[in-house]
């Protein structure tokens, strides 16, 4: 799997933008990706290093629309936190 195709786009969300002030920031990756290519895909791609990396897999949910039945996609989740001194313009930089 190749670098570009792991880190798929930021969360910005309230609850994300909390966390930039402490250098922790939440990304949407690819499922089959583990913690190491995450962290390898990350550090090459924003040029900082990483403390921790905490990884969540989500469901799809069940969504109605009238009679009919469907589901929201399923995706992985990242937590990034930065080393100290490190930091990261989201918006800038996508």
């Amino acid at each position: 799997m190749h670098i570009t195709e792991i880190i798929k786009k930021p969360v910005l969300t309230e609850k994300s933008f909390l966390g930039h002030a402490n250098g922790v920031y939440t990304f949407k990756v690819d499922k089959r990706a583990t913690k190491t290519e995450i962290k390898r895909a990350f550090e090459q791609i924003f040029e900082v290093k990483t403390k921790s990396i905490r990884t969540s897999n989500y469901d799809g949910k069940e969504k109605k629309m009238g009679r009919f039945v469907g589901k929201t996609n399923a995706y992985k989740k990242a937590i990034i936190t930065l080393k100290a001194g490190e930091s990261l313009d989201v918006l800038n930089d996508l």
